[in-house]
């Protein structure tokens, strides 16, 4: 099995261990649809994981069954988690998914515990519960069937209409408690979308799962996440994503710009150097920080707020949630979704 540094209590801060040693598992490499991609199996000590309150971020707890991501997207956030295991953020990180083979058992023990109040549970907040190897080990669909019988109230952040398959069982959970969903959808742009995100679904199909949850009483909202300086920004790449979302009966739409922490940056600007060499000095002047100045990331937010509102005047999709359409600024993200492009987080507990 690939060698893994699970991080003790004592040095990570003093926060508990991830995995004990006999709690790691086996290593498989995937085949057929799943080829290329390589699972470490192993069996989590918890699942639902507590945020530090300093964190800027609209919930308390999360579930992630996985950790690692196929989508492979350039920019994403989550890919120091995997250094907090030994593993590299780049290819290991798209590559060498771990897989938490306990994690429908763990929940179930864990809503059952006196402790437990109830609380609202995010899930896709730091790896995408519908990615690929969900085909293969149906642990979201598992945590969602527990979480409906359990009537705990929980939110779903993703890329991928795999999610549709468990549409049935969404639709069950909303009879005993709230259920919200949020799809990620940055760009329509074909080539940028091939470029930077290329192990997603195509956004069209995105699109698609968007009216279909909503047509299915399933709130949907999209994060128009994240926004790419001079790749995905002007009016032209904007305004057909905020006219397809307002189309799909969306609940909401949150424009998020691009934010980039400090080992992200590092991968991210190799990737541009390679796809745009062009833009690396601009993105070096405007990411001098993790953050875009908050005047760059106001005059986004206006922007798509504006074209929401002229799209909402021209569409009247029959959608059973069309009357709450918005656009979000990113300093107020929506509370039942998760808007993580623009958030930092403690990254060791999630």
């Amino acid at each position: 099995m690939t060698e893994l540094r699970w991080r003790s209590a004592d040095d990570d801060g003093g926060q508990p261990a991830l995995f004990s040693d006999e709690e790691l598992g086996t290593r498989h490499i995937g085949r057929g649809e799943y080829a290329g991609l390589e699972f470490l199996h192993v069996k989590a000590g918890r699942i639902i994981n507590t945020v530090p309150k300093a964190s800027r971020v609209p919930f308390r707890h999360t579930i992630n069954a996985y950790r690692g991501c196929s989508h492979a997207c350039s920019y994403c956030y989550a890919r120091p988690t995997h250094e907090y295991l030994g593993l590299g953020i780049g290819s290991d990180f798209d590559t060498k998914i771990v897989v938490k083979v306990n994690a429908v058992e763990r929940l179930r023990a864990e809503l059952a515990s006196t402790r437990w109040a109830g609380e609202t549970i995010a899930m896709g907040t730091n790896t995408d519960p519908y990615q690929r190897c969900e085909g293969k080990y149906r642990l979201t669909r598992g945590i969602v069937e527990v979480l409906g019988e359990a009537a705990n109230p929980f939110s779903i952040l993703t890329k991928s209409p795999l999610i549709l398959g468990d549409l049935g069982r969404l639709q069950a959970a909303a009879q005993h408690t709230e259920v919200a969903t949020s799809f990620s959808i940055g760009t329509l742009d074909e080539e940028v979308w091939r470029a930077s995100e290329p192990g997603t679904a195509h956004p069209r199909k995105r699109i698609e799962a968007v009216a279909r949850l909503n047509d299915g009483g399933i709130p949907c909202g999209v994060l128009m996440a994240p926004v790419l300086p001079g790749l995905s920004d002007t009016d032209e790449q904007l305004r057909p994503v905020v006219e397809a979302c307002v189309a799909a009966g969306a609940v909401s739409i949150s424009a998020i710009a691009l934010h980039l922490r400090p080992g992200v940056r590092r991968h991210f600007m190799a990737w541009l150097a390679g796809y745009r060499p062009d833009l690396v000095a601009e993105y070096e002047h405007r990411f001098r920080r993790a953050y875009l100045p908050t005047v760059d990331q106001a005059a986004l937010s206006q922007r798509v707020r504006a074209m929401v509102s002229d799209a909402r005047g021209r569409w009247d999709p029959p959608r059973r949630h069309r009357t709450v359409v918005s656009c979000a600024a990113p300093a107020a993200p929506t509370p039942s979704v998760w808007a993580g492009s623009q958030l930092a987080l403690d990254l060791r507990s999630l």
